[in-house]
């Protein structure tokens, strides 16, 4: 599907930068003033590898301990895997993080120098990709932190050379994501409860090409890399009807806190884009 997106993108606006030419084209600067825009793409997640679940076992606020069953193992020794877990047996494996399409709308402006063009855009929009990660326990039982993006906005620079109608540009700034952050598990016996803000600052960079179909509309196509940090959300495994034998009480009889390790959201966006100036 990802392949399929790309060629397509990309065919049409080839065909589209061969064809300007037959369109009356007089403006001296094709890029010059106030835009608004739309954007629809595909959003592919970096790899994401080696990920797992800390643990703070005795509510100091230090994650990295060692979760132990009343005998001393390790009781989470079945291990971690960088997806959502299908069942409480590692061998069942985990559901791949989710890839998707992302869409947004834009307000920008531009100013061109010759054939240097320098502006600001402002993105609202939404993302379909979703992260997460598992662990399994000795009980046996599985545990599983997800996130998607409810939505996400950016403000950044443009820079760029027109060649003619064509515009090739960098592009990057600040950024803002809501993010959903939410937990499964198998464990019946302990309670569970999430906590942790939902705002996630971040910035994404990029660049792309703008082409000029009319003095007032233009196509292009836009790669971003996106990332948020997202280290705020925190689950606490409390006794629930355990008994205090249960490991997540031996360290803290009010139970033990755990997080993601990778505290980045990430991303690579690949989208077309349309363009109406003013």
């Amino acid at each position: 599907m990802r392949s399929q997106f790309l060629i397509a993108v990309s065919s049409s606006i080839a065909a589209l930068a061969i064809a300007s030419p037959a369109i009356a084209q007089t403006e001296e600067k094709p890029f010059d003033g106030v835009y608004i825009g739309a954007s629809v793409g595909y959003d592919m997640q970096s790899s994401d590898r080696g990920s797992t679940i800390l643990f703070d076992r005795d509510l100091n606020g230090s994650f990295g301990d060692t979760v132990t069953t009343s005998g001393g193992a390790n009781a989470f020794s079945p291990g971690f895997c960088s997806g959502r877990a299908r069942t409480s047996a590692p061998l069942d494996g985990c559901v791949n993080d989710k890839d998707g399409i992302s869409y947004s709308a834009r307000v920008g402006f531009d100013k061109q120098f010759g054939s240097i063009v320098a502006g600001l855009v402002g993105e609202f929009g939404k993302s379909e990709v979703r992260d997460s990660v598992s662990a399994y326990s000795t009980t046996p039982a599985r545990y599983s932190m997800t996130r998607e993006v409810d939505w996400n906005a950016n403000l950044r620079a443009r820079l760029g050379y027109a060649a003619n109608t064509t515009l090739f540009y960098a592009t990057g700034g600040g950024a803002y994501a809501r993010v959903d952050s939410t937990f499964q598990t198998s464990n019946t016996a302990n309670s569970f409860t999430g906590r942790g803000k939902r705002g996630a600052w971040g910035f994404v960079a990029g660049g792309g090409i703008e082409q000029k179909l009319s003095p007032s509309f233009s196509v292009g196509l836009e790669y971003l890399f996106n990332q948020y940090k997202d280290d705020d959300y925190v689950v606490r495994a409390g006794p629930g009807t355990a008994p205090m034998t249960n490991p997540f009480l031996l360290g803290n009889a009010n139970g033990t806190d755990f997080i993601r390790s990778d505290d980045k959201f990430r991303w690579h966006s690949v989208r077309a884009t349309a363009a109406f100036r003013f």
